[in-house]
């Protein structure tokens, strides 16, 4: 995801909100699964799955936010969803696989 670049035009009223928030959620996805694959069993890894889907339906909402307010394009609203609705599509079905493997 792009969202460092697409949030780097955000107001700058906002660096310590919107901005920030939909950073870290957006940088929460990729570190829930790291640290899901640092665990011991595969039933830890698909909780921090679990984590990451939720830190990307935070991404999904503040997308939406941004966008509502003015402060996202609608090309770039419409591109960077598509991108998280992939990755929890792909978390979806990996954690699937984990469980049909338990």
């Amino acid at each position: 995801m792009n969202v460092y670049t697409a949030t780097a035009s955000f107001p700058a009223p906002e660096q310590y909100g919107l901005t920030s928030q939909l950073r870290r959620a957006a940088t929460s996805i990729a570190s829930n699964i790291a640290e899901g694959c640092g665990r011991q069993t595969e039933a830890e890894l698909g909780r921090f799955c679990h984590m990451a889907v939720g830190s990307a339906s935070e991404v999904e909402y503040r997308l939406l936010l941004a966008r509502d307010v003015g402060f996202l394009a609608e090309a770039d609203y419409v591109r960077l969803n598509a991108s998280v609705i992939e990755v929890k599509r792909m978390l979806t079905a990996f954690i699937l696989k984990l469980t049909a493997d338990s």
